[in-house]
């Protein structure tokens, strides 16, 4: 008997999921520990987890909590639903939250709206190093997973079947100008080069990042090099913190700490480049 590809069963049960419900059901509400948010019901990532546990995004936010302050203001790349811009706007004085997928900015909004979140304010667009259009993967089984159209075909971009289209992008230093933040969050599943090359002014007054790092994402995705991952922050920050591993370095050994990490696949949701200003 022939197993199904988990991958493959999970984009099975996001599309049986919405037609149980039907077509014109673009989302359903959860009530979580951070606020009602609307999400869709074939998101088998972080709609799953919402609908299930009640909870996404604890661990980051307990991780920024110690970076905040009342008067902070917070750049979010990669916002998707709000599970962190949402609450982080209900602790400082505004934050941006930037989402490249056109549906899933549509309940970024409704999840703004739903909790009252005024200090949050949502742009749809993706962040890269230059104004263009950009070819856009929508992924359906985990929309968190929308990206840019992979340099490299790989089945895991692939699995759900998505639509592929064109959103705007542009360079966030243009996009915000003369605006600074005290700490940035980024999440574009293999973008972060790009984006944070279009940012640098940015960067250069803001006192904490929190990025994913993830190898396959920089290798097939992006198709840069860790050199050019780490060259877009050296010049800003003092110091690295790897959750996963519990260890902090200096901006010295960014490149080798990194290319470590990449040489034995290991990820992180959650690097955390500091500096002190």
């Amino acid at each position: 008997m022939k197993l199904i590809d988990p991958l493959k069963l999970q984009a099975l049960k996001g599309r049986l999921t919405r037609r149980v419900l039907g077509s014109r059901v673009i989302a359903v509400v959860v009530d979580s520990a951070t606020g009602l948010y609307a999400v869709d019901p074939e998101d088998q990532g972080v709609g799953r987890r919402l609908r299930r546990s009640g909870e996404y995004g604890r661990e980051e936010l307990e991780q920024l909590e110690p970076l905040l302050r009342s008067d902070s203001r917070v750049l979010v790349v990669g916002a998707h639903v709000g599970t962190l811009a949402v609450p982080l706007a209900l602790r400082c004085r505004e934050v941006v939250a930037i989402e490249a997928n056109p549906a899933t900015f549509r309940l970024l909004q409704m999840n703004v709206l739903l909790n009252g979140a005024t200090r949050c304010r949502p742009l749809n667009m993706a962040a890269s190093d230059r104004e263009e259009p950009l070819r856009f993967l929508l992924n359906r089984a985990n929309s968190g997973g929308s990206k840019r159209v992979p340099a490299a075909r790989q089945e895991m971009y692939y699995y759900d079947q998505p639509e592929e289209i064109t959103v705007p992008a542009y360079r966030l230093d243009e996009q915000l100008p003369g605006e600074q933040f005290d700490l940035v969050v980024m999440d574009i599943e293999g973008s972060e080069t790009f984006a944070l090359r279009g940012m640098q002014r940015i960067l250069s007054g803001c006192q904490a990042l929190l990025v994913e790092f993830t190898p396959h994402h920089l290798r097939d995705v992006a198709g840069v090099s860790v050199r050019q991952f780490v060259e877009t922050l050296q010049p800003h920050f003092d110091s690295l913190r790897v959750p996963t591993q519990g260890v902090t370095v200096s901006a010295k050994d960014f490149l080798s700490k990194l290319t470590s990490m990449y040489e034995r696949n290991e990820e992180d949701e959650g690097l955390l480049f500091t500096a002190t200003r």
